[in-house]
């Protein structure tokens, strides 16, 4: 398992549109997702220790982000279910279930979205403003394999700089890498 970095935010990305299966058997565009004053993109598994250990803690603040700022979220499964039965659809239902997942979780069977985006790893965000611009390209927070003790649900880098995206519209300077599993590409 290869951990790697993400690059640095791109303010010139904007939102590429998708329409995607989650795990309520509906399907998602962008459009669908967004929230009035921006929408979080991720990109995650269910089987990477990077997102298992952020997972109760991230939904806990992007459920504060929507309710206090009106930033909705969405999460996308980039990996190779054939090769990685662990991020099957079956699976994430469970996964989306055990981990009270309040917004879409959506299986990117094609890799095509995670492709669009440039998405590297899991987890990978994508905070965009209410325009769909690219403003954050950073982690969750400083946890790496091992969940943060003692966590305070609005502390992390992701919910700071959500809320300065949401009140601004514009990209916070202090940005962080995210570090995760590579993507599981199909050969």
């Amino acid at each position: 398992m290869v951990a790697l970095n993400t690059p640095k935010v791109d303010l010139d990305f904007t939102a590429k549109d998708f329409n995607l299966l989650g795990v309520d058997n509906k399907y998602y565009t962008l459009n669908d997702c967004r929230g009035k004053n921006g929408l979080i993109i991720m990109f995650i598994c269910n089987h990477c220790p990077y997102v298992r250990s952020i997972i109760s803690d991230l939904v806990s603040d992007v459920d504060l982000l929507k309710k206090v700022y009106q930033v909705n979220t969405v999460a996308v499964m980039p990996n190779d279910v054939n090769e990685y039965s662990e991020d099957s659809f079956k699976n994430m239902i469970n996964f989306a279930k055990k981990n009270k997942f309040t917004f879409p979780y959506l299986i990117d069977s094609t890799q095509k979205v995670a492709k669009e985006y440039s998405a590297i790893c899991t987890p990978d965000f994508f905070g965009l403003n209410a325009n769909l611009k690219l403003r954050y390209r950073g982690r969750f927070n400083n946890a790496k394999k091992e969940k943060v003790q003692n966590y305070k649900i609005g502390s992390s880098d992701l919910f700071q700089a959500m809320k300065f995206i949401a009140e601004t519209g514009n990209s916070p300077v202090n940005q962080k890498p995210s570090i995760g599993c590579s993507i599981k590409w199909s050969r």
